[in-house]
């Protein structure tokens, strides 16, 4: 798609039209379901149209991605599919276990199918700032902005998140139990 000329305003299409695969990705991840991400992905769509005149602009992909995340959350609380939060637990929240960059390099050199089976075992939460962070590059602060929850939050869950993975594969692979951690 060529850029608009520079005294031409951007339209819907030029700006949002490349994120939908980041978009359907985060859909996917929440809901868990093929044809609900994809619902979701299109009544986001809709949804940012109609509001397109409210862009102000900025970063494209984090508005679309915000409105993804919402009408995701929307859909998993009328359909009541899994609790949408979890309890904080001190002891996972403080754990000072291997660091995350060590985390992020392992799970990346899993193998697919084994990476998948793990991330649909974890909570939504968790999926959701692996797939903005590890899998659509998005930095804490645009994850913050997405996810509507303060950058500490987002730190916190983001290392919570990999020691879950990490648990989570681990008794995938038979190496230990799954304890619901």
């Amino acid at each position: 798609m060529e850029a608009p000329a520079p005294d031409v305003p951007p339209t819907f299409d030029h700006l949002m039209l490349p994120h939908l695969d980041a978009a359907y990705n985060l859909a996917r991840w929440i809901l868990r379901n093929d044809q609900d991400a994809e619902d979701a992905v299109q009544e986001a769509c809709l949804r940012a149209w109609r509001a397109f005149d409210r862009f102000r602009g900025g970063d494209a992909r984090a508005w679309l991605l915000t409105i993804v995340r919402n009408v995701c959350y929307t859909h998993l609380r009328q359909v009541r599919r899994e609790p949408l939060v979890e309890e904080f637990d001190e002891a996972a929240h403080g754990s000072a276990e291997a660091p995350g960059e060590t985390n992020a390099i392992a799970w990346r050199e899993t193998k697919g199918e084994l990476l998948r089976q793990a991330l649909e075992r974890l909570p939504v939460e968790f999926r959701e700032v692996l797939v903005l962070h590890e899998i659509e590059g998005l930095a804490y602060k645009e994850i913050a902005t997405v996810a509507e929850i303060p950058l500490g939050t987002v730190m916190s869950r983001l290392a919570r998140a990999r020691h879950k993975l990490s648990a989570e594969l681990l008794a995938l692979t038979g190496k230990e139990p799954s304890h619901g951690l």
